[in-house]
C-alpha cells in the first residue's frame, strides 16, 4: 500500500460530501437523518467505552508492532519539529500523545540527538513494546501507559515544559464528549508558545464510508469490528475544540491524498485533516 499524491487545497463540497447525504434544496432528494434506531445501542456503546483500553491492548497483542509503518514523514509534513528551536543547541522536549508502539518517536530519535520525548499511550502492551525497542534509552525518552481524558500528564510532564506536541490519528479514538479533557490535559504540559502538531481521519474519508450498518454510534463517529472507535473531524469542529481550550489556530486544512493498490486494481480517496495549534503566550493572552 502506498500513498500518493497530495493537494493543497481544501476538498470542495462536492469531493467531500457523504454518500448518505445529499443537497436538501433539490426538489425530491432527503437529507438522511440520523436516527436513534440507526446507532448502536446505548447499552453496547457504555461497554465499548469502558473497554476501550482494554480493546486497544488486545489491538497491539494481535498486532504487535507489525500495524503500522515507521512515520518518516512527520519531519517533512511539520517543519516546526526542526525550525522551533530558538538556538541551534537548544534541546527540544517533545510529547507524543498517543505513542502507540513508536512508529513516530523513533525515527523522529534517530533524525534528532538533540531532542528529548515525552510518550503516552491509552495501551499499557503498547507502552511496553515501545520500552523494548532497542532504540528506548531512559536518557532520551520517556514511556508511561496514561489515559489523556483522565489521568493527569503532570505526574509525569513538568507543567508548562513542552516544545511540541504530536497528536497524530490519535484523537479520533477518544469519545468526542471527553476530546476536550484530553486537549486540556495536554495544555498543561505545553510551554507558552508552544505548538500542538494534529492530524487525523477527515470527514467523509474512505475509511468512514465504508462502515456497514451497525457501525455508528454518533454523528462521524463509527466503531470497528475489533471494538475500537474511529472519529472523522471537519475542521470547523476541530477549530472550534481547540479554541474552547485556549489554543490558536495556526493552519487547518484537509488533505487529500489516494491509497493505491496495484494488485488490486484499487485506488481509493483518502481524507486527513492536518493541523497546527498553538498555546498563547503570557502577553498574548493578557
Amino acid at each position: 500500500m502506498a500513498l500518493l499524491g497530495d493537494f493543497n487545497s481544501t476538498p470542495t463540497e462536492e469531493e467531500v460530501r457523504s454518500k448518505d447525504e445529499t443537497d436538501p434544496s433539490q426538489p425530491g432528494i432527503k437529507t438522511r437523518a440520523l436516527t436513534r434506531e440507526e446507532l448502536v445501542s446505548e447499552f453496547k456503546q457504555l461497554k465499548l467505552e469502558r473497554e476501550a483500553r482494554k480493546n486497544w491492548d488486545l489491538f497491539y497483542k494481535r498486532n504487535s508492532t507489525n500495524f503500522f509503518k515507521d512515520r518518516h514523514w512527520t519531519t517533512r509534513e511539520f517543519e516546526e519539529l526542526r525550525a522551533c528551536r530558538q538556538f541551534e543547541s537548544q534541546r527540544l522536549v517533545l510529547l507524543e500523545a498517543g505513542c502507540g508502539v513508536g512508529n513516530c518517536i523513533f525515527p523522529l530519535l534517530e533524525d534528532d540527538l538533540n531532542i528529548f520525548v515525552y510518550a503516552c499511550d491509552f495501551s499499557p502492551r503498547a507502552v511496553e513494546f515501545v520500552k523494548q525497542n532497542p532504540l528506548y534509552c531512559p536518557e532520551r525518552c520517556c514511556a508511561f501507559q496514561c489515559d489523556l481524558t483522565k489521568d493527569d500528564l503532570r505526574e509525569h510532564v513538568p507543567e508548562s515544559s513542552v516544545d511540541v506536541i504530536t497528536l497524530i490519528f490519535v484523537l479520533s479514538a477518544v469519545h468526542p464528549d471527553k476530546m476536550k479533557l484530553a486537549l486540556q490535559n495536554i495544555s498543561r504540559v505545553l510551554k507558552p508558545g508552544g505548538i500542538v502538531l494534529f492530524r487525523d481521519y477527515g470527514l467523509h474519508d474512505h475509511a468512514m464510508l465504508r462502515f456497514k450498518a451497525g457501525s455508528k454510534l454518533g454523528e462521524n463517529f463509527y466503531v470497528r469490528q475489533d471494538g475500537t472507535r474511529s472519529y472523522f473531524f471537519s475542521k470547523e469542529f476541530l477549530a472550534e475544540l481547540f479554541e474552547e481550550t485556549g489554543l490558536q489556530s495556526v493552519a487547518n486544512d484537509y488533505v487529500l491524498r489516494e491509497t493505491v493498490n496495484k494488485k488490486e486494481g484499487l485506488c481509493v480517496p483518502r481524507v486527513f485533516l492536518q493541523s497546527k495549534f498553538t498555546k498563547p503566550s503570557q502577553s498574548q493572552s493578557s
